[in-house]
């Protein structure tokens, strides 16, 4: 079976890419492959979305699929955690409790750093080495993209 969609279901993502503030926006089910983005000139866009180009909100427009969202400089001698997923961000398990990490602190390898709310699941994001929080890129509770960097560690 074939997936559809319509004129409206898209202006609905555009809509959620603004809400959210994202700068990106990937979907695919059953094998139909939307990518939504705002801020350049599409490379390719899709088929399905030309005839919406003219009549889309606030400056959003299509990207190729390769084109990301810019992110902080990298260093070398610090591992960056990436976001494995697109969803919300939250440094603490609760509302109530303190963040799992702050900036300056010793983590060790396999410790939550924070989690990541996709789709009503909760995913904890765990620190790939031992080392120090160096910065934190994300605020909590604002939406990551897929790939952004959320912290970057020095490794001891």
């Amino acid at each position: 079976m074939k997936s559809k969609i319509d004129y409206q279901e898209i202006l609905k993502l555009i809509d959620l890419l603004d809400e959210r503030n994202l700068s990106r926006f990937e979907l695919e089910v059953e094998g139909f492959k939307i990518s939504i983005g705002r801020g350049e000139t599409p490379a390719a866009p899709l088929e399905i979305i030309t005839a919406a180009a003219a009549s889309q909100p606030k400056g959003a427009s299509l990207m190729a699929a390769n084109e990301g969202a810019p992110g902080p400089e990298e260093r070398e001698d610090l591992d960056y955690v990436s976001s494995p997923m697109v969803g919300t961000l939250y440094r603490a398990p609760d509302p109530s409790s303190p963040p799992f990490v702050e900036k300056g602190e010793t983590v060790k390898k396999n410790q939550t750093l924070c989690i990541i709310e996709a789709m009503k699941l909760m995913n904890e994001i765990e620190a790939e080495v031992d080392g120090v929080i160096e910065e934190i890129f994300v605020k909590n509770g604002k939406p990551v993209e897929y790939g952004q960097k959320l912290f970057a560690i020095k490794p001891a």
